[in-house]
């Protein structure tokens, strides 16, 4: 027997095999075992309850921030549709917004509320990703603005998270990786429409004078090493950053099949047609091996890597 004949009954879409390298924004993975497309909250509660406690899960949104190996995922893969990136405006600088709600478009439409979430504008993907993994730029994380969040967890139990429940970090939060968050609400500060327009505007032309916008990406790859603070500030004694150490190690546009290290910003690793899951993978442990060669610090992946090679 399949495992898609052992799952629930529910209102929502079940495929079997499907492959995810369509969902993925790096264009690479196999299949998963069962993607689960839920109809609503309600029915993402009852699905989880009534699964096998025994069938893995993973929730995934877009895939900015994946590698999804070449040889799938097994169990079952939960992504959120269109009714789950509702945008409503609350009191008091407060948006409620869905976790498959990419990031930008909140930007622009809290931007238009008089809403400062105008950080959000430059980082690819979703919400409930960005929550996740505590996502930011610029000085600003997603802990700054996190005022709760709306989950099911694994055992389909409906839960309100609080940022006490989050252990916010750099580029990390302890919320386990089983959880799909469904809505949230954030606060951002107050201001004139156009003044964060303008704020945007800049921060997109200042990204894309430094990083490869252009190239299939996930951002970057390895987190800055220890030396830096909760939220991502270097301190006085160890200004260390990924892609110095990766620069001077000689790696900037270093390739391994179709993945390249960028020679624009050299931890930004990219797809530049026809990688494999393992080409990109590769290729990042060849970085960090050089790395701990020349420099003796090991660096870690801030992209997440799931699935079977």
């Amino acid at each position: 027997m399949s495992l898609i004949d052992k799952m629930p009954k529910t209102e929502g879409r079940l495929l079997e095999n499907r492959p995810l390298d369509s969902l993925s924004w790096l264009r690479v993975g196999g299949p998963a075992e069962v993607l689960f497309t839920p109809a609503h909250m309600a029915d993402l509660a009852a699905f989880m309850k009534a699964l096998p406690q025994d069938v893995p899960v993973l929730p995934i949104g877009v895939c900015s921030n994946l590698i999804i190996r070449d040889g799938g995922v097994k169990g079952v893969v939960v992504r959120l549709g269109p009714k789950f990136n509702g945008f409503e405006v609350l009191k008091g600088g407060e948006v409620r917004v869905g976790a498959s709600a990419l990031d930008a478009q909140v930007a622009k439409k809290a931007a238009e509320a008089g809403i400062d979430l105008a950080f959000l504008r430059t980082i690819p993907g979703s919400i409930g990703g960005a929550i996740k993994m505590n996502a930011g730029c610029y000085g600003s994380y997603m802990a700054d603005v996190f005022v709760r969040a709306t989950a099911v967890t694994r055992q389909g139990e409906v839960v309100t998270l609080k940022p006490d429940d989050m252990g916010f970090g750099y580029r990390h939060s302890a919320m386990p990786d089983d959880t799909t968050i469904t809505q949230a609400v954030l606060r951002g500060p107050l201001g004139e429409p156009a003044e964060i327009a303008v704020k945007m505007e800049a921060a997109l032309a200042s990204r894309a004078a430094s990083q490869p916008v252009k190239d299939r990406s996930c951002g970057s790859t390895f987190r800055n090493p220890a030396g830096f603070s909760s939220t991502g500030e270097a301190d006085d004694v160890h200004d260390l950053k990924a892609w110095k150490l990766i620069d001077e190690a000689g790696l900037r546009g270093a390739k391994l099949g179709g993945a390249q290290m960028s020679e624009m910003h050299p931890n930004f690793l990219i797809n530049t047609g026809g990688a494999s899951a393992a080409d990109l993978e590769g290729l990042g442990e060849m970085v960090r091996a050089r790395v701990k060669e020349k420099h003796g610090i090991e660096l870690e992946w801030e992209i997440k890597r799931v699935g079977d090679g």
